[in-house]
């Protein structure tokens, strides 16, 4: 017997149809600009550090593993604080969430800059991950409340774009920079463009419309995370979730030592260079994404992890356009399968999607966390080919669960029992007529 979506759908009108942001908008033109910058400035400051890996393990004299650190502790930290402040911002309210989010972050990068020692540069990594939390989960909800189910697809799409421009913009200018002027110099040039980010992301997004506060209890906050895993599709969503970005951050994490060794020995610029590929992710996104939206989320995901296997298979090779090419293709399928399932769970969680967000991007972020750091001793035991061995078993293990999504019927109808009445929290009210979907 297949398991009951329990997830709540709120009830909608026409009027509330009309007042949500649509595409063709000046609101959603200032929207998408404001969510493009802020994507834009978080992927910039959680990730300017993976392609100086190598110059912290020279200049502190740390293994990969301990260097990887610089962006694993982050990213940890992020995961377990977004557990928090999805409850923060059903009291407090999207944006100002975001804006704190926004700055507080910007200075920590620009302290981190100035760090004397290792120590205080990965205290300062640890406080990134606690300030940079406000954004990413609250984003995703902002999203899913005030924009028309019409236009999420592409506004979506064009948040995780400005997310990929940030994140090849950050190790691209990163790696550059500090080639001439030193990691130092780097990382304080990431923090200023992430203020003028900021202040951009704060003239530009349009205040919430849909968003009421709302207060549950821990225990009941507890009781509705419970009820998202009873779905028979979100536990399967979170996965992939773990996978993508597991691989992707492990990828990219071992690179760099990869190329700055013989016999290719790149410079710092030239590895920076290399994460210019990310561009790929602002067109895979929409393009994923637009390609869902068509023939349906569960016939396509598998076709992002296959991109993703087959661009590790590559990566054996040793000349280094097959070492390009596999980077290529292992970053279209990252950021469209990351568009998909983001999306994805937007859709199934429908009254909960605060608390689906805030759970995807734990497990996504864990993911960077746990892979990209054990991926080092990878690494130091069997090289590039260990690494590589990992990832082909992530990605087959995500590609099966894609398979299996495949047969997940879609939620045509929800379950009268919502989860405010379970937990007697702002989702409880009368039942509106739905019926058993499966």
């Amino acid at each position: 017997m297949r398991k009951q979506s329990l997830i709540p759908s709120p009830p909608s009108s026409e009027s509330s149809a009309k007042n949500h942001i649509r595409h063709g908008t000046r609101s959603f033109r200032n929207t998408s600009l404001a969510l493009f910058a802020a994507g834009f400035a978080t992927f910039s400051m959680i990730y300017c550090v993976q392609p100086l890996m190598p110059a912290f393990s020279r200049e502190y004299r740390v293994a990969a593993t301990s260097s990887a650190l610089s962006l694993s502790l982050t990213t940890g930290i992020l995961a377990f604080t977004m557990l928090l402040v999805g409850n923060w911002s059903d009291r407090l309210g999207r944006k100002p969430i975001m804006v704190w989010s926004l700055f507080m972050s910007a200075f920590l990068v620009l302290a981190t800059g100035f760090a004397p020692n290792w120590d205080v540069f990965l205290l300062a990594r640890a406080l990134l991950g606690i300030s940079i939390s406000g954004l990413p989960a609250v984003a995703m909800t902002y999203l899913n409340e005030e924009v028309h189910a019409d236009s999420i697809g592409i506004g979506m799409g064009l948040y995780i774009s400005g997310s990929a421009v940030g994140g090849m913009s950050g190790r691209l200018i990163a790696g550059v920079l500090a080639n001439y002027w030193g990691w130092h110099v780097a990382i304080i040039s990431i923090g200023v463009i992430s203020l003028i980010a900021a202040v951009l992301f704060v003239r530009s997004l349009p205040d919430s419309q849909h968003f009421s506060p709302q207060h549950v209890s821990w225990n009941g906050r507890v009781q509705q995370i419970c009820m998202l895993f009873k779905d028979s599709g979100l536990p399967w969503l979170f996965a992939e979730g773990f996978f993508l970005m597991g691989i992707f951050v492990t990828f990219y994490n071992y690179l760099t030592y990869r190329l700055m060794a013989s016999p290719y020995d790149f410079s710092q610029a030239q590895v920076g260079l290399i994460f210019s590929v990310y561009g790929v992710g602002i067109f895979s996104s929409p393009v994923m994404g637009h390609i869902a939206g068509r023939m349906g989320r569960r016939k396509v995901l598998w076709m992002a992890f296959a991109l993703v296997i087959t661009g590790v298979l590559l990566s054996f090779a040793g000349p280094e356009w097959a070492i390009m090419l596999s980077t290529i293709l292992l970053t279209f399928g990252f950021f469209g399968g990351h568009s998909i399932v983001s999306s994805w769970v937007g859709r199934r969680a429908h009254g909960a999607k605060a608390q689906a967000a805030s759970l995807y991007l734990f497990f996504y972020y864990l993911g960077s966390a746990v892979l990209g750091s054990s991926g080092g001793y990878f690494y130091s035991v069997w090289g590039w080919d260990g690494v590589a061995g990992l990832l082909i078993f992530l990605a087959a293990s995500g590609l099966l669960i894609a398979w299996k999504l495949r047969a997940l019927p879609p939620l045509t109808s929800i379950s009268s029992i919502t989860v405010g009445e379970a937990v007697n929290g702002p989702y409880s009210g009368k039942p509106h007529g739905y019926q058993n979907a499966h």
